[in-house]
């Protein structure tokens, strides 16, 4: 989203950028899943990549970050906690309960628990502009719980994915930091000090974190493809509904903490739109190319639903004005 640094040229091509980018992503993701799936042999080797290509996705977050993101916390704590609270609590709740009333296996039990215990997804700032909701409340709550990612995700996955699978939490807050916050981390301290030549290449960055998502996505689907068959249904079931959960109840956290409209709004995307990068990375070094399949597929389902949800609101809210 456009930044206080940046002119409102620059700001309406970053925007229509990213609006195209998360249009366009999901076509991206569907026919790298094919790839992936179709050519297994070819994405052999890439596997030991995932982490980089995720650090790649999240120095591109820090680039498009700045120091306004951490005031707005300031200036709304209230509504950035609710947010995170109802983030951490919410999709690691659903994923524990999908997980067990579906009778998931324990490798896709646990990689569905892990997109829970994720941090908000990267797309949901510009979901939320396309929403007409509170795009600084987005950009806030995004911020924190990608920071706070290393102390909330690696406890909660244990906690919850532990009945599954062995959880190496400590490893885990290592992997989060090397592949998580010190590339966002090193972004936003590129866009601090070279904010000029930054700003000339905002419009590029919402491409590659999707071009690069995309490989994830294939390298993850090519490490499971001789188990995708048996498991599709079941996966993209517990994804729908995790997924679709999580909108409708981020959304009614907004409403009964009276935060308004394009607020609630903003919740609903927060809570339901995980970085599912970072769950997929982290199921293929802590777990299987299996427990990464509901990863896999969350990237492509948030994004096509977070766009329709999107569309829905911007379509209410004018009729609503109109009225």
């Amino acid at each position: 989203m456009p930044s206080e640094t940046e002119t409102p040229t620059q700001s309406t091509s970053t925007d229509r950028a990213a609006r195209l980018a998360v249009t366009v992503f999901p076509v991206l993701v569907l026919v790298a899943g094919a790839l992936g799936l179709l050519l297994p042999d070819a994405f052999a080797d890439f596997t030991t990549d995932v982490p980089y290509l995720l650090g790649v996705v999240m120095f591109c977050m820090g680039l498009t970050m700045s120091l306004g993101d951490f005031k707005g916390v300031a200036q709304r704590p209230w509504a950035v906690g609710i947010g995170l609270v109802a983030h951490y609590v919410i999709m690691p709740g659903l994923g524990w309960l999908i997980a067990n009333l579906l009778d998931l296996s324990p490798q896709l039990a646990a990689g569905v628990i892990l997109v829970g215990c994720a941090p908000s997804g990267t797309a949901s700032n510009v979901v939320t502009y396309l929403a007409r909701g509170d795009v600084a409340l987005s950009v806030s709550v995004a911020t924190v719980s990608t920071v706070l990612a290393p102390l909330v995700t690696p406890p909660l996955t244990l906690l919850l994915a532990g009945e599954y699978l062995p959880v190496d939490a400590g490893s885990m807050v290592t992997d989060i930091l090397k592949t998580v916050l010190l590339p966002v981390l090193a972004g936003l301290v590129v866009r601090l000090l070279f904010g000029r030549y930054v700003d000339r290449v905002l419009s590029a960055l919402p491409w590659l974190s999707a071009l690069t998502v995309s490989v994830i996505v294939a390298v993850v689907v090519a490490g499971s493809a001789a188990a995708i068959k048996s498991a599709a249904a079941v996966v993209l079931l517990a994804v729908v509904l995790h997924n679709g959960l999580g909108l409708a109840l981020g959304y009614g956290a907004g409403k009964v903490a009276r935060l308004g409209k394009p607020a609630s709004r903003a919740m609903a995307f927060e809570v339901g739109m995980q970085n599912s990068g970072l769950a997929a990375s982290l199921a293929t070094a802590h777990f299987s190319p299996l427990a990464a399949l509901p990863a896999a597929v969350f990237s492509v389902w948030h994004n096509v639903s977070g766009a329709l949800v999107a569309a829905w609101m911007s379509y209410r809210s004018r009729a609503e004005r109109i009225g």
